[in-house]
């Protein structure tokens, strides 16, 4: 099943499958539960785009697994 990451306001609000996940102080709050594999996914984008300097901008993001 691939995981599917989309940005609705950089730093603060992304969607992942359709379900939002926001920002509230250093925790990131889910709206829905999500599954363990979206969990991963979604850890493994804070780490590689969300918490790098280098990205300006954040990308749409597809993970399958």
């Amino acid at each position: 099943m691939a995981v599917r990451i989309e940005p609705i306001t950089d730093h603060e609000l992304y969607e992942v499958n359709g379900k939002e996940i926001y920002r509230e102080g250093e925790n990131w709050i889910a709206r829905v539960e999500l599954s363990t594999q979206e969990k991963n996914a979604f850890s493994n984008y804070r780490k590689a785009v969300i918490e790098n300097a280098n990205f300006k901008r954040h990308t749409k993001a597809t993970y399958n697994g």
